[in-house]
Parts: structure tokens; sequence; C-alpha cells
């Protein structure tokens, strides 16, 4: 064989190995009966796990009909935390604020977390709720104080996320809380799902919300002011992350009130669409 067939033949093959290595998979967290478990999404079917989705686990010969489980939030975290003003797009200004330039965490209650196809419930007593399509990342291993540089060794995976918020609570001058405890962490303001995805370029997934089939939010992941690097490493000076935590990213773009009988819709490319209907609390 020739040098330059040599060459090109490598090059045929490291592109393959590439490919092969760039493959997204689809994880997900299900409920079949009374078994919760973890899977592997393969074509319209959820091959059960068995073992720690964080460490080692196999796959297992059990297979279930995607149409007969019940998909849960992709994890169960210790902690989830989100960011605030992350899109420039979100921004009233042009210019980043400089409160921005560092990222501004918070944190969401693990209880505000929600699956596919589980209800949005709109308090009582609020007065207006809003949507904001989110990336969410999922820690894969314990993350303490963790340079940029290493900070994507700490990460799983991706999902998409809904970080409703209620704005009154959040922001009226009259009757904002000290802390966003409810106005973002409120039970049901963290649907997530509908799959854990890995193997994709985070830093350039479509992300698009749509409410009642408009699309209300449209952004790729490349406009994020801090990226998922530069989050990780911020957060965890401060705060030790564990496997399954989850980060809300930030959402693009402006946002709109939901109301009882709404379908709201996040897709991020590749983590399938999160579709969550809205009702009012009883």
């Amino acid at each position: 064989m020739s040098q330059t067939r040599f060459a090109a033949a490598m090059l045929c093959f490291c592109l393959s190995q590439t490919a092969l290595i760039a493959e997204p998979t689809k994880y997900l967290r299900f409920q079949k009966g009374k078994k919760v478990a973890y899977g592997l999404l393969e074509g319209s079917r959820v091959r059960e796990l068995s073992g720690d989705l964080f460490g080692a686990y196999s796959k297992t010969q059990t297979t279930h009909a995607l149409s007969e489980v019940k998909l849960l939030p992709p994890t169960r975290p210790s902690q989830v935390l989100a960011l605030a003003g992350n899109y420039r797009s979100h921004l009233k200004d042009e210019a980043i604020p400089a409160k921005f330039q560092v990222p501004q965490p918070f944190f969401k209650s693990p209880s505000c977390l929600v699956g596919q196809g589980d209800a949005i419930v709109i308090p009582k007593d609020a007065k207006t709720v809003h949507y904001e399509a989110e990336l969410v990342i999922v820690i894969g291993k314990k993350c303490s104080k963790v340079s940029k540089a290493r900070a994507m060794d700490c990460v799983f995976g991706v999902t998409a996320g809904n970080d409703v918020s209620e704005r009154i609570w959040q922001n009226d001058a009259d009757v904002k809380d000290v802390q966003w405890w409810r106005a973002k962490g409120a039970d049901t303001f963290g649907p997530v799902g509908p799959y854990l995805v890995t193997g994709v370029d985070y830093g350039q997934l479509m992300l698009r919300l749509r409410l009642n089939g408009e699309v209300k939010q449209e952004e790729r992941t490349d406009h994020l002011i801090h990226d998922m690097p530069t989050t990780v490493s911020f957060i965890s000076q401060y705060v030790t992350l564990h496997p399954g935590d989850l980060i809300f990213t930030g959402t693009p773009g402006k946002t709109s009130a939901l109301k009882p009988g709404d379908i709201v819709e996040v897709e991020l490319e590749g983590a399938g669409i999160l579709r969550n209907p809205v009702v009012a609390e009883k």
C-alpha cells in the first residue's frame, strides 16, 4: 500500500472511531409497577440497567416498551442549583452587568423536581408564574474545588429543564422574598428530562421552548455567558457537588406567564422533548 493510500485509510479509521466515541447515548430513570430503575433508551425500548449509573453498572436482559413505563426525573439529586442571568438575551441591558460577569448560582429545592408528563401546579396564591427553558448539567462524580480545565471530568451529561418561576415572589418590591426559595423552588417548579444524554457537544445544542405549540424561546447553548466548565468549576469552589446533582444553566430570551390548561415543551437537542401540562392547585 502506498503512503498516500495508507494515510487516507488511517484518516478514515480515525474519523470512524471519533464518530463512535461521539455517538449520543440516552439514559433515563423510570418506573414500571412498583419498580424504579435506570435504563438505556434503545429505539422504542428501554433496556434496564443494574448497579450504579454513576459508578459501576451493567446492562440486563430485561427490556420494556418505552410507552409502558413512567419517566421520572433523570436523577435523585442531593442538590439542585441554577444560574441567574446566564444569557445576554435574557438580560435587560445589552452589556453584561458587573454582577453577572461572574456566575450567579442559587438553590432550588430537590422537591421541586417533576418528570415527563407531570403537571406544573400553580399555587393558589401565585400571581405570575413564568416558564424558563434551560440546559441542565448532571454531575457524575464528587466535585470539589476543581479547575475549569478539569471540570468536565465531573460531568456525566445533560438534560432539559424548566426553571418555573413566580415573578411576584421573586421581584416585586413589596412582596419579594429574602430568598427565591418558593419563587423557584416550590413543588413542581423544576420539570427535568425526559432523557439524560451523553456524547453530544454540550456547547452547540439548540434549546427551544414551545407554549401550546408556539415557539417562545430558541437559542443555542454556545450563547451561554458562563459555559459548563466555568459554571461547574465556580460552584465547586464553595459547594461540593455529588453524583446526580443538577445545575440549571439559565434561560435565554424573554419569558411569559403560564396559565392552567397550557402545555409547555422544552426541547434540548439530543435530550428529547420535556412536555408538561399546567394546572391550578386545587
